[in-house]
């Protein structure tokens, strides 16, 4: 197979895992609404479950991302594929709340080798003026898998059950497990711009990362937006359907939309910019994440003003911020991989995912939950219902929900601040990596 031919391959399956990688990781939220109500689970209990999977997820990423530094990455990711797929069908078995809370934390582990392992790969595979935009198709999985998980998903439950969804949503890992055996490994620092040492970086790896100040400002950027995805994962829907009126059909839909499609152009117009402002200057990539998170907010909070039933212009406004939001992947994930060496970026990626994941996916879920359950006994208090749990609180949940979702635009505003003060340290960290380089070279 020619070089070309290889690498569109590499691409293609990365594509398609990361793909079925966040398939299976929102199929939680897709069936949110009617799991919660076989259960009879409160917004707190549902938010858990998406708490489940990434706190496992972060914790287990760490050893996993040092494991992609030192062992075959195609290996890692076609046995990490297999078996969170398994257990995302074994999800679909399940009787009650505490043997789903277990599968989803299985799942977690399995995915947790993905990131790390695969972004590792198109380091090797791509030079730096391309990362950007091969970085975005990777991405490219994330609405993709979003927006099937939602239509899917909330069709297959709609004709036959939740449990019927998590079902099929296991079957397609299997192929993308054989698919990645087939992929040729490159070797490690092949792609960079100056000549990479034969001779490794001394002392702790995890020490050497965390003396890097980007990395520090990345981190706290990835705990911020990750909250904020994962709070829209988990509530989307339910907030369509619970404030808007709609059925299960319709909000995965509109969440297919909104959360899911509206990725597509923000990945390939924020990777193509970050690749074009990173040539022109060194803060580039992070400059182009900072606007555009900044105008994510206000976007956001205009949908989230939008009265019950306008649906049009909350799907509207919605979908732009998201795909603002979007942007973020394709210029932060190349960013960082511009500031660290290549024997250290599967590490990398798991130290950054690790606190992306336990102080911004596991709380995103837990604390919109817990904050649409404070709002809901509150608005149930106003209208003269003094219960605290039941069905009592029904006709108050959306009420409870839609306030509990102005943290997404509070927390966009904070992030972009976060991400200029990132875009002030980038460039001498790249200067000090290829320093680096040169002295090993």
């Amino acid at each position: 197979m020619s070089d070309k031919r290889s690498t569109a391959y590499a691409l293609t399956v990365l594509f398609v895992i990361n793909t079925m990688n966040f398939f299976d990781r929102v199929i939680g939220g897709a069936l949110g609404e009617p799991i919660r109500r076989e259960f009879d689970l409160s917004d707190g209990a549902l938010g858990a479950l998406g708490t489940a999977f990434t706190l496992l997820y972060a914790f287990v990423g760490v050893p996993l991302g040092r494991l992609s530094d030192r062992a075959p990455r195609k290996t890692i990711l076609a046995v990490a594929v297999f078996v969170w797929s398994a257990l995302t069908a074994v999800s679909g078995l399940t009787r009650n709340f505490w043997q789903l809370f277990v599968t989803r934390l299985g799942v977690g582990v399995g995915e947790a080798a993905c990131a790390p392992a695969a972004t590792s790969l198109i380091g090797d595979l791509f030079p730096p003026q391309r990362r950007g935009r091969a970085l975005s198709l990777f991405m490219m999985g994330l609405p993709i898998g979003i927006a099937l998980s939602y239509f899917v998903g909330s069709y297959v439950a709609a004709a036959y059950g939740w449990r019927a969804a998590f079902l099929v949503a296991g079957i397609p890992g299997v192929l993308a497990a054989v698919a990645a055996l087939f992929i040729d490994e490159p070797a490690r620092g092949t792609k960079e711009a100056v000549a990479v040492g034969v001779r490794k970086p001394q002392g702790s790896a995890y020490k050497i990362l965390l003396s890097i100040p980007t990395m520090w400002w990345l981190i706290l950027s990835g705990a911020l937006h990750n909250f904020n995805m994962y709070a829209l994962g988990s509530f989307l829907a339910p907030l369509m359907m619970r404030y808007h009126g709609s059925d299960l059909r319709e909000a995965g839909l509109i969440t297919m939309v909104v959360y899911g499609l509206s990725g597509v152009p923000g990945l390939l117009v924020g990777g193509a910019l970050a690749d074009r402002w990173a040539v022109k200057r060194r803060d580039g990539r992070m400059l182009v994440t900072t606007i555009t998170t900044a105008l994510s907010a206000p976007l956001m909070l205009l949908a989230l003003m939008r009265p019950a039933g306008d649906v049009t212009l909350f799907v509207l406004l919605g979908s732009l911020a998201c795909m603002m939001m979007y942007v973020y992947y394709a210029s932060v994930y190349s960013a960082l991989q511009d500031v660290v060496e290549p024997s250290l970026r599967g590490t990398a990626m798991a130290v950054y995912f690790f606190a992306m994941y336990v102080l911004g996916a596991s709380l995103g879920p837990l604390a919109t939950g817990m904050t649409s359950d404070f709002f809901t006994k509150k608005a149930a208090a106003a209208a003269g219902v003094t219960a605290t749990a039941g069905a009592a609180l029904e006709p108050f949940r959306g009420a409870g929900l839609h306030s509990a979702m102005y943290l997404v635009p509070l927390l966009s505003v904070i992030l972009a601040l976060v991400l200029f003060a990132g875009s002030r340290t980038v460039g001498k960290d790249m200067d000090r990596m290829q320093r680096e380089l040169e002295s090993r070279s």
